[in-house]
């Protein structure tokens, strides 16, 4: 890593980097000119301008190579995404995996619903991941404030009164079925979680993933990624700081899913005033904010299910506003808890709650015309998150919606020891508790 230090602190920066048994060493110093100079001992061996490496360096424009494969697709899937500047997206490119439209009757039975809810906790795609965290250290020099588990990690900064959160996210079931879609999720869902901590997102780094670029659908895959990436950046108001690009994976010489892999960074005023991932009470209310219309094509229940179709989208004005009201929200002091809706839909998001606070919750799910129960229960898309609050805040956290054009539903209340969504099915929580932590270890042969 390259750190410019302030004229006359170079020896403190040195001091730091002992302290953490870290090598640095003075290698130049930034000058008026114009011009960077590079010298093995007194012989120059490079010289030009700063922006020939930057803003004003070659670029490979592989556009055209793109265009092929968008030309080749299906013209109903191709008129249907965005160009780069837009933001919202529907399903362009749809890879030759096997699709079902979730209504078949095929379909289990609605008394079933329970038992489903209790493999995807189990799932590799949803369980927890304490098996892995476990074996390393998560205090970090005693700076971790709240660790693994909750939707980011938050961090204090000694000395500061301020402090950080950070998390990771990728989407790579709704990359498969559109590139922007997907790369533009899996930005918002790592920002959606910091907000979920009560934290302001304030920068990305990036890993994009693919597979070949010098084919076509390789070349479009590159391009969209790119675009996803970056409109969903300049929608929700967060630089790309840093990152890197893996090219040329495959398996047995098929490209992997194109994976955009995302870490955001997010800022509290006051370390101590985050979103705890377990505060309900009994008779606290449960709300959804955002998003609603769901889809099981590119949820962790079709991928149990053979299902992986689209269509696919991603609202970025509405995941904007979604976000500004849930930190609005923390800043009055009207939110107990916060949690993501991600793999595994409304179910799991609420299963989890559940399951952090130890208390059951009775709810209803909600009615969008066109949606069955089951995929309102396990259907995924991007931009919600279930809130717990105080019933005295109720009022206030739906106005503040209102005015942020933000939608809102009452789902039910906490309390019991059931989780239990009306008509739908009703387990104990200690059920939940038990396949969402031990499903990991049994999927890799281990216990938790």
């Amino acid at each position: 890593m390259l750190v410019v230090a302030r004229p006359g602190r170079e020896r403190d920066v040195e001091r730091i980097f002992a302290k953490w048994e870290l090598h640095g060493a003075p290698i130049g110093e930034v000058t008026a000119d114009q011009q960077l100079e590079v010298r093995d001992r007194d012989e120059l061996v490079a010289s030009l301008p700063p922006a020939a490496l930057a803003d004003q360096a070659p670029e490979y424009d592989i556009s055209a190579l793109a265009s092929m494969y968008a030309t080749e697709a299906e013209p109903s899937l191709v008129l249907a995404g965005p160009r780069p500047d837009e933001t919202s997206a529907s399903t362009r490119d749809r890879p030759p995996l096997r699709a079902s439209d979730g209504s078949s009757s095929s379909q289990p039975t609605t008394a079933k619903i329970g038992l489903e809810l209790l493999e995807l906790l189990a799932s590799p795609a949803v369980a927890s991941r304490r098996l892995i965290y476990r074996t390393f250290d998560q205090l970090v020099g005693t700076d971790t404030v709240v660790g693994p588990g909750a939707d980011a990690a938050v961090m204090r900064i000694k000395g500061r009164k301020d402090g950080i959160a950070v998390a990771i996210d990728a989407q790579p079931r709704l990359a498969a079925l559109d590139p922007f879609v997907g790369a533009a999720a899996a930005v918002a869902e790592a920002t959606r979680n910091l907000v979920c901590m009560g934290a302001t997102p304030l920068a990305i780094t990036d890993c994009l993933n693919l597979g070949n670029p010098d084919r076509p659908k390789g070349a479009y895959q590159l391009e969209r990624t790119v675009a996803g990436v970056r409109a969903a950046c300049e929608a929700l108001g967060v630089p790309v700081v840093s990152g890197n690009v893996s090219l040329y994976n495959a398996t047995r010489g098929v490209d992997i899913w194109p994976t955009a892999v995302i870490g955001a960074v997010g800022h509290l005023a006051d370390v101590t005033n985050y979103i705890p991932p377990t505060s309900g009470r009994p008779g606290d209310i449960v709300l959804l904010v955002g998003n609603a219309n769901v889809s099981a094509g590119p949820s962790a229940y079709g991928a149990q299910h053979e299902m992986h179709e689209g269509p696919v989208g991603i609202d970025l004005a509405l995941e904007s506003r979604l976000q500004r009201l849930v930190l609005e929200a923390h800043e009055r002091g009207a939110i107990r808890a916060a949690h993501d809706r991600d793999a595994g839909g409304l179910g799991v998001a609420l299963a989890e709650i559940a399951i952090r606070d130890g208390i059951g919750m009775k709810v209803t799910l909600p009615a969008i015309r066109g949606i069955d129960k089951r995929v309102a229960l396990f259907g995924e898309a991007p931009s919600a998150i279930v809130l717990v609050i105080d019933p005295a805040r109720e009022v206030e956290v739906r106005t503040l919606a209102r005015e942020r054009d933000v939608p809102v539903w009452t789902l039910g209340a906490v309390g019991g020891d059931l989780l239990e969504v009306v008509p739908v099915l009703g387990m104990p929580v200690a059920s939940l508790a038990r396949a969402h932590a031990d499903g990991l270890g049994r999927a890799l042969g281990r216990t938790a």
